[in-house]
């Protein structure tokens, strides 16, 4: 009994350092809980990252997990703020009006932050696409967290930011499985009507016989000013553009010469002008 009643005596003065070694046994727990948390979920958001193809994926990957253990840290740090006594609830509010602006001081950033996470996970187009954006056109270089860097057909560089981009309607002719081309043909009102019964076939024939072309129709559309106006179209089975060019060289050339072959002439604008003489 008088051990007993000896501890009980030197137990209020034990009671700072056992709260110190509470506190510091708390936060040994935590911070090795966290790591150990961290440890599991960061190779398991690789796995999701890696899923997206593309070169930026390692960029994305960097910052993704930053912004992860950024954010665990700062709610574990709170939470053990709030465990061992102290009063955070100030804090929190000082913070949150700091937050409030810095994010408006910091808009076109995070909105452009935004952006790229979109367009990183969205994959609206990806490095080497050719893109057209409003009255630009070009092949994508570089997506970056705030910029995508553009190289035009002329060879300039195009800077677009995200957001832009993401708030634009973008045509991606990369993503193209063929491509619908029509064009016409004007024929010269002298030719008689056997041959131009004749051209239809021709041009199904000449277009049939092109790799990677399928022919879909020819028809004698219209009366033109100057010429019989004839419509031809045709599908080229590739996104790949000086392919298509390619095929519309040689469909071009057969043409001239099939009608070359079967006496068919090939109208360009004229205008008869007749004049009446008063007697």
């Amino acid at each position: 009994m008088e051990i007993l009643s000896r501890f009980q005596l030197y137990l209020p003065e034990m009671a700072p350092y056992l709260k110190l070694g509470r506190g510091i046994f708390l936060i040994v727990l935590v911070y090795c809980g966290v790591r150990f948390a961290l440890k599991m979920a960061l190779p398991l958001i690789e796995r999701i990252i890696s899923k997206k193809s593309g070169t930026h994926s390692k960029q994305t990957l960097t910052l993704i997990q930053i912004l992860v253990q950024l954010f665990v840290w700062t709610i574990t740090l709170t939470i053990l703020l709030d465990n061992l006594g102290i009063r955070v609830s100030a804090l929190i509010t000082g913070l949150g009006i700091g937050g409030i602006a810095i994010a408006l001081a910091a808009q076109s950033i995070l909105g452009d932050l935004f952006s790229y996470f979109i367009i990183f996970f969205d994959r609206p187009f990806e490095l080497g696409d050719l893109i057209v954006v409003g009255e630009f056109r070009g092949t994508v270089e570089s997506i970056g967290i705030k910029t995508t860097r553009l190289r035009s057909l002329d060879g300039e560089e195009l800077v677009f930011s995200n957001t832009d981009l993401t708030g634009s309607r973008v045509r991606n002719y990369k993503r193209m499985n063929l491509r619908r081309v029509v064009f016409r043909l004007r024929i010269a009102y002298q030719t008689p009507l056997a041959r131009l019964q004749e051209i239809p076939r021709l041009l199904a024939e000449i277009i049939r016989g092109c790799q990677q072309a399928s022919f879909d129709r020819a028809h004698f559309a219209e009366y033109g000013d100057s010429a019989l106006l004839f419509e031809v179209v045709y599908y080229v089975l590739t996104n790949d553009y000086n392919r298509y060019m390619d095929i519309q060289q040689e469909i071009n050339l057969k043409i001239k010469a099939a009608f070359e072959q079967h006496g068919v002439e090939l109208a360009y604008p004229t205008q008869t002008l007749f004049v009446k003489k008063e007697v």
